[in-house]
C-alpha cells in the first residue's frame, strides 16, 4: 500500500492595511516604504526600508496620511512627503478611489 502524496498549498504573504486594518494578499496593497532618503511609494515591494501597505482606495489613504502612515513608518512625514503620496492617490484609477458599494 503506497501512501498517496499531499498537494501543499502555496503560502501567499499577508499585511494589514493601515488606513482600515483589513488584511490581505500582500500583492494587493501597495507598499509605502521609509528609506534614508525618505518616505516612497514601492510598487515594486521590494525596496529595503521599513514598510506599511494601504488599499487603493481614497478613504484608506486619507485615514493613513492622518497619522496611520507616520505611526507604522516609525517617523513624521514631511510636507514634500505628503504632497507626494496626496499626488499619487490622486493618480489611482477614479473606479478604485472610492469605498465599495454596501
Amino acid at each position: 500500500m503506497t501512501a498517496t502524496p499531499v498537494k501543499r498549498v502555496k503560502h501567499l504573504p499577508r499585511r494589514t492595511c493601515v488606513g482600515c486594518r483589513e488584511t490581505l494578499a500582500k500583492r494587493s496593497l501597495i507598499r509605502i516604504v521609509r528609506t534614508p532618503h525618505g518616505v516612497l511609494v514601492d510598487p515594486t515591494g521590494k525596496i529595503a526600508g521599513r514598510g506599511a501597505y494601504l488599499h487603493d482606495r481614497r478613504a484608506c489613504w486619507e485615514r493613513g496620511l492622518r497619522g496611520a502612515l507616520s505611526q507604522a513608518l516609525k517617523a513624521e512625514l514631511t510636507q514634500g512627503e505628503r504632497a507626494q503620496l496626496e499626488e499619487f492617490a490622486r493618480s489611482l484609477p477614479a473606479d478604485t478611489l472610492d469605498e465599495p458599494p454596501m
